[in-house]
């Protein structure tokens, strides 16, 4: 086992303090590196889906020391209902949800700054323990919030990063973990169409109070002639909910992702004519300050990295929403990043080439999970409102990709 003294390329910049940053922060921090975050919101970005940790990534989660104060943070949930555009049930369970699946997995469902923030503190942690422990050789953590990167220019020895706000600076590495819409993806590997793929729906999903009095439980209405429509979850002691609204469209919209009060008229231009509660659910975005807006979409690129720059996450494998993988393989691949980076001695070429061979295949197998999944999602709304289809035959590989899940064996770094 390699030093953490005798590391090279200790110091690495990630973009993006989501979860796949921080998570790759804490491993790193822990082997020794110094590591810089930047994050373009003023502080860890809050609202966001309930996202799910699965299969290996209960076991890193379980090798951070985060796992049960995961599992405390859990979403509760009892169950949920369909209902008419007047508000009558159409149907109801208390075996699944849409959000999590089956109620008796042992998978865990958490809202996304929940998480976030657990990660963050585990980061943190980590890098106290390693100071009190090995001053001389401890990696350290640093957060630049507020800004981003503007430029990268790499060589033989390093990269030479410019920011926002922030003065240049070099870095033995840099990792872009900075989502679907990834900036550094944009600097080094070029224009985000070169890579992403349309799936044909778009997702909102916002906070706003629990009016219909839910008791960790889900509603959630098809708008007739589609597959799609809107949902509410009640969350945190019932004291709030999650909303969410999609629509699907052939094509690909229009905007500016950073423009929020354009994506939230298209939503109400969308769905505000729609039934039951999802009028005043509009109403309620208008004022909230955690609105999400995209599409759903993957990324597909032949390499993940380019010389001394590598992308974790989304931004080099995005799977969607609709894959339900999206939390568990950033977790993953943050633990099989910075154990490859530890087990070469900080050697990136022999460390991004391993990262890559471990993670392709599963990759690959997760992001078909997300058509499998969304035939699956069309199959039991169908089902739930009263269609005449069998979901064996709707979905005949189901079972078989959904076995992926687990199906990857975490190495000891």
């Amino acid at each position: 086992m390699k030093n953490r003294v005798d590391m090279k390329n200790r110091d690495v910049l990630i973009s993006g303090a989501s979860i796949g940053g921080p998570a790759l922060a804490y491993w790193l921090v822990r082997y020794g590196f110094n590591v810089t975050i930047v994050e373009l919101t003023p502080a860890l970005r809050v609202g966001g889906q309930a996202i799910d940790v699965r299969g290996p990534a209960l076991e890193v989660a379980e090798r951070m020391g985060v796992l049960d104060e995961i599992r405390d943070r859990r979403v509760q949930m009892r169950g949920m209902s369909m209902v008419d555009a007047d508000g009558k049930e159409l149907f109801s369970t208390t075996e699944r949800t849409i959000t999590g699946g089956d109620l008796d997995s042992p998978d865990v469902e958490i809202l996304r700054d929940d998480l976030s923030v657990i990660m963050a503190e585990a980061t943190e942690s980590a890098a106290g323990s390693a100071a009190e422990s090995a001053a001389e050789s401890a990696g350290k953590v640093e957060y630049l919030f507020s800004d981003s990167i503007t430029a990268i220019e790499q060589d033989g020895d390093g990269v030479r990063v410019a920011f926002r706000n922030s003065e240049p600076r070099t870095f033995d590495l840099v990792v872009g973990a900075d989502g679907l819409h990834s900036n550094t993806r944009r600097l080094v590997f070029g224009p985000e169409t070169d890579y992403i793929t349309y799936m044909g729906t778009y997702l909102s999903v916002w906070s706003m109070p629990n009016y219909l009095e839910l008791d960790r439980w889900q509603m959630f209405h098809q708008v007739p002639g589609g597959s799609w429509g809107g949902g509410v979850m009640s969350v945190r002691d019932n004291t709030e909910c999650r909303v969410y609204l999609g629509f699907e469209t052939e094509e690909t919209l229009d905007y500016d992702h950073r423009d929020i009060d354009a994506q939230k008229r298209i939503l109400a231009d969308r769905l505000g004519g729609e039934g039951w509660e999802l009028p005043r659910m509009l109403e309620y975005m208008w004022e909230a300050k955690d609105f999400h807006f995209d599409a759903m979409a993957q990324i597909h690129m032949d390499t993940w990295s380019d010389g001394r720059v590598v992308l974790l996450g989304d931004a080099a494998y995005c799977g969607s929403p609709l894959s339900g993988q999206g939390t568990t393989m950033a977790m993953v691949a943050a633990y099989v990043l910075a154990g490859e980076l530890k087990a070469a001695g900080g050697d990136h070429v022999r460390a991004f080439a391993a990262y890559e061979r471990e993670l392709r295949e599963y990759v690959r197998c997760n992001q078909e999970l997300a058509y499998t999944n969304k035939a699956r999602v069309e199959a039991q709304a169908a089902v739930d409102m009263g269609g005449d289809v069998e979901l064996d035959v709707a979905v005949p590989d189901f079972q078989e990709a959904a076995g992926i899940i687990n199906d990857l064996p975490l190495k000891e770094y």
